[in-house]
């Protein structure tokens, strides 16, 4: 089975791997569904997935011309198998890949009454990574939402980031971040190449939906960018508009093999609340783990 369904508290999810099963498109991984009790509606585009783990880079290595994108989007198109661990819990895992020879293991567990906790683990089994650096990017595609907007938590002020087209002024790095990713003169265009001249200060974003709102919080601040598209979900024609793309990156900029790595993260799902709340939830977050 590439999927199923977990039930918890006001929580509805489904769960998968990169396999096509149903409406679901083969190509995307994580959360293929997610639900609240008070909104039927899937918070993601239906025939993609929220979490999804797109792509791994290293700012030189690309798909020759004309031949596809299958070293693009390695994560999507390398085998990966799904577990049910347990009612609550649910696990991918991808061996080795074939370009960037990455292992990784994801985690998703279901929390009371609201949220799924994201672990992923990782390790670079060979020296692949041509500028030194390692970069791993998620992708969210959000359903059509009226306001398309990511909202980040910047130095004493909240942030807003809805950017006008896909790949300008993406990304948002952390107000420390001194990592400079280098690129090949040649390198494609892309959502983790363009950055903003906003900075973020605290390690989560949330977006709106309906009457919902999704938070994402980090478990660092080091190496974790937030990326946003206003169309890197496709279009709704019904609705007459596109789907946003609410995206995180995990950048090292050193790495050693057969070492492992984490990323840990928390999404919340719940009816709309105050951004103090949010921010409430992000310190009680952050304490649980010390």
């Amino acid at each position: 089975m590439p999927s199923d369904t977990f039930k918890l508290g006001d929580l509805t999810a489904l769960i998968g791997d990169n396999d096509a099963k149903g409406e679901h498109r083969a190509g995307y991984n994580g959360i293929w569904s997610l639900t609240h009790k008070t909104e039927a509606t899937n918070v993601f585009v239906p025939t993609v997935a929220g979490m999804n783990f797109e792509h791994i880079f290293d700012g030189e290595t690309l798909d020759p011309p004309g031949k596809g994108q299958a070293i693009f989007f390695e994560p999507r198109n390398a085998k990966m198998t799904f577990k049910k661990v347990s009612d609550t819990v649910a696990e991918l895992h991808q061996p080795p890949t074939p370009t960037f020879m990455l292992e990784s293991t994801t985690r998703f567990t279901l929390r009371e009454p609201d949220a799924i906790d994201f672990h992923f683990k990782f390790k670079a089994t060979q020296h692949v990574f041509k500028r030194g650096y390692l970069g791993l990017f998620w992708a969210s595609y959000i359903n059509a939402p009226e306001d398309k907007s990511m909202y980040l938590r910047g130095k004493n002020l909240w942030l807003q980031h809805c950017t006008p087209a896909h790949n300008a002024m993406s990304t948002i790095v952390h107000q420390d971040d001194k990592c400079e990713m280098t690129f090949a003169k040649d390198h494609r265009d892309t959502l983790y190449k363009n950055l903003s001249p906003l900075k973020y200060a605290l390690p989560l974003f949330y977006g709106l939906f309906k009457k919902h709102i999704l938070i994402l919080m980090f478990d660092r601040t080091s190496g974790l960018r937030i990326t946003h598209s206003p169309s890197g979900g496709g279009t709704n024609t019904a609705l007459q508009t596109t789907n946003p793309a609410w995206d995180f990156q995990y950048v090292l900029p050193k790495y050693e093999v057969n070492t492992d790595y984490e990323l840990r993260a928390r999404l919340i799902y719940r009816e709309r609340c105050s951004r103090e709340q949010v921010l409430k939830e992000y310190e009680a977050w952050r304490k649980e783990g010390k």
